[in-house]
């Protein structure tokens, strides 16, 4: 029979930052972190690698760690016939991307927990997600998979090898799919047959993409929005849209209470969530709630915002300045614990009368619609219904329910909070100052921008030397050389927080970024962007940033940055790669354009031709120019501005060379493809050009 290891000798997760290693450091498991320590004991021993990989705020991983990891007699198997190894999904990204492929070839879908067998090369020969201690859900038990595999390796060796080298091949024709089709010029036509086909997925009733599960995907919604921009003739684009918005915004999959979004539903109708909360769902929801406000004010989308905002303020800013990666889903060990209600509870906080409404509106019943009778919450019965039944004013039904609320609010706070991971991301922080950025900007909300501003200042300073960046911060250390999507991702959020500042300081180290990412990155043989530097050594295959998932593919974010950059300095230099990435990717844009939402939206910017608007006069006189573009809903533009006087940097001579207020009043330069308009004074003829002169479907 095996054992397990000694007391004390699978210590070594303990030492590792990351919260979600450090959660199995207590197994009975003898886990080792990726690295050549546990790569060194597979080969001297001969042994095949169990290869591990989840994150903090992952349910089915925590189920599968109690059931399997921490389980003797379990444990006693993998130590005997593996070498154990626990990988964070948040820290090695690529180290995830390659292994998932394996799950795909099988023909599985992919998802965390991520458990794949490797041989000491580091090549996979089996692989799936979560398995259950017996046989159950149609999964064979992991027991029963752990001595197959054994009796394989052992018995069956050669077989072994050759199915290795086998995934190895298919791995390799992942990683490069879609890098063969022809190239050809992207234009305006095809970014609205993108949205109209994305169009066609839509949930009529729900809203969203699809059935269950249902996520957000925030990127593909937005570019539902620049379809109808361009073709404002389909309105059912736009409706689309509002419809997702508020079903959302209404169901459980957003905390009524605390502000911010959970991050899928298991459900069609958005009523049951999964409850960890990432940082990368909430900077893009609250950027695209931001430009729904812009494209129709509606109180909802602005109550969303300011809740979001509040909520990645409360619960995910570190004293440094950094946010925090994800909130779990679980607490005392139980999934939505924290989240959910019983109508005895509501009772014990509120007066009967505001318990009655409270529980008509978040539709809080005895029977729950979660497990042993809670309920989430959603915002069920409308205030006027409420005021109808009640016979109460609309306006006191308002504030009486904004009271509950808080009241619900104040006495969930005194309930034992989800585990958080408090690892500071640079690619989801550069997210997260994206989407602050431009909605303090929208809604001129200083103490949002400032938000971003010190998040940038912390990662400017801990993560970024000038010439490297690197991934993570945590316990006072940084650690993990930068990949593409945490390049991509700083530079296109500084570049959001230079227009909500206009402070050249961010522009410049966007430049640096984006300069570095290049060099660093872009494989100019496939014209593609690899995932992780060049000088990686520990990959089995070289893994290229295409597919735009749950967060942006670095590309995308990247090609979003080089044209802003391009816009906003007149360097027609960055649009070099950006024209050649999507030249490259146009076929798999048209083709499947689900899968490339966000490069979707930068390819919008490169097609129009890198729009922007300089304003220029002094603070007083340019402010009614300035209130139109925050108010316009102009995705595409990149705004610029400087005080008169004020020193000009390097990058933006041109930008600002002759652009000179007119007859004392401030003046607005529009141009595209590097051309630019006659100045504007008038902020009506600014908004006509931002919100109705986009080009149509047959546009550039």
């Amino acid at each position: 029979m095996a054992q397990t290891p000694p007391s004390g000798a699978n210590n070594r997760l303990a030492r590792e930052p990351s919260p979600y290693l450090r959660q199995h450091a207590s197994n009975p498991v003898d886990w080792y972190p990726w690295g050549d320590e546990a790569f060194a004991r597979a080969r001297a021993e001969n042994k095949p690698i169990l290869l591990s990989v989840g994150y903090s705020a992952c349910h089915w991983c925590h189920v599968m760690a109690h059931e399997s990891f921490e389980d003797p007699t379990i444990a006693g198997l993998m130590n005997e016939w593996f070498i154990n190894v626990k990988v964070d999904r948040e820290e090695r990204p690529d180290v995830d991307q390659i292994y998932q492929g394996v799950v795909q070839l099988m023909g599985q879908g992919g998802g965390w927990p991520l458990t794949v067998f490797l041989t000491p090369d580091l090549l996979p020969f089996y692989g799936g997600t979560y398995f259950p201690p017996g046989d159950k859900y149609g999964r064979p038990g992991f027991p029963k998979v752990l001595e197959a595999l054994h009796n394989a390796w052992t018995a069956k060796r050669e077989e072994v090898l050759r199915q290795s080298e086998e995934f190895r091949e298919g791995l390799g024709e992942l990683a490069d799919y879609g890098l063969d089709a022809v190239a050809g010029v992207l234009k305006g036509e095809d970014l609205v047959a993108m949205g109209e086909s994305m169009l066609r997925r839509v949930d009529a009733v729900n809203g969203g993409f699809g059935g269950a599960p249902k996520f957000p995907n925030p990127m593909n919604v937005a570019l539902l929005l620049r379809a109808w921009r361009r073709n404002r003739g389909n309105e059912a684009l736009k409706s689309a849209v509002s419809l997702t918005l508020e079903k959302m915004a209404l169901g459980g999959l957003y905390d009524q209470l605390g502000g911010g979004f959970h991050r899928y539903s298991v459900d069609e109708r958005w009523t049951v969530p999964h409850f960890e909360k990432m940082l990368y769902d909430n900077a893009q929801l609250l950027h695209l709630y931001t430009e729904a406000y812009q494209v129709e004010p509606r109180p909802l989308w602005r109550k969303v915002v300011e809740e979001t905002a509040g909520y990645v303020r409360r619960e995910m800013t570190d004293a440094r300045g950094g946010f925090y990666a994800t909130q779990d889903a679980d607490s005392e060990g139980e999934e939505g614990k924290f989240f959910v209600w019983k109508p005895e509870q509501v009772r014990q906080v509120l007066a009967p009368e505001l318990a009655e409404l409270a529980l008509r509106h978040f539709r809080i019943t005895p029977g729950g619609n979660f497990e042993h009778g809670a309920t989430v919450l959603e915002a069920v019965v409308p205030v006027e219904t409420l005021a109808k039944d009640f016979q109460l004013p609309v306006e006191e039904v308002a504030a009486r329910l904004g009271e509950a609320r808080r009241k619900l609010f104040e006495a969930r706070e005194t309930r034992v909070k989800p585990g958080r991971d408090d690892k500071i991301l640079a690619g989801w922080n550069g997210l997260m100052m994206r989407g602050l950025a431009f909605a303090g900007r929208v809604f001129e909300r200083a103490d949002w921008v400032d938000l971003a501003r010190r998040a940038a200042d912390f990662l400017l300073k801990e993560l970024w030397d000038g010439q490297r960046l690197l991934r993570s911060y945590q316990e006072g250390q940084a650690r993990i050389p930068g990949f593409l999507e945490d390049y991509g991702d700083l530079a296109s959020g500084l570049t959001a927080l230079y227009q909500a500042t206009f402070e050249p300081r961010y522009l410049e180290a966007a430049e640096a970024l984006v300069k570095a990412a290049e060099a660093r990155f872009w494989d100019g043989e496939k014209r593609a962007y690899l995932t992780a530097p060049r000088d990686q050594q520990d990959l089995v295959v070289a893994t290229y940033a295409t597919f735009d998932n749950a967060f942006p593919s670095g590309a995308s974010t990247l090609t979003e940055a080089q044209v802003a950059l391009a816009a906003l300095t007149g360097n027609k230099q960055y649009l070099d790669l950006a024209e050649r990435y999507v030249s490259r990717m146009r076929e798999q844009l048209r083709q499947n354009p689900m899968g490339y939402g966000h490069l979707g939206l930068a390819a919008d910017a490169l097609v129009e031709g890198a729009p922007s608007v300089t304003f220029s006069g002094s603070r007083d006189v340019v402010e009614p120019l300035l209130s139109v573009a925050r108010a316009a809903y102009a995705p595409t533009f990149a705004f610029a501005w400087k005080e008169p006087g004020a020193p000009v940097p390097p990058s933006m001579r041109e930008t600002f060379e002759g652009r000179e207020p007119v007859g004392g009043q401030g003046a607005a330069y529009l141009c595209r493809h590097f051309a630019c308009e006659p100045p504007m004074k008038e902020p009506g003829e600014l908004a006509r050009k931002l919100t109705s002169g986009a080009p149509g479907p047959g546009g550039p």
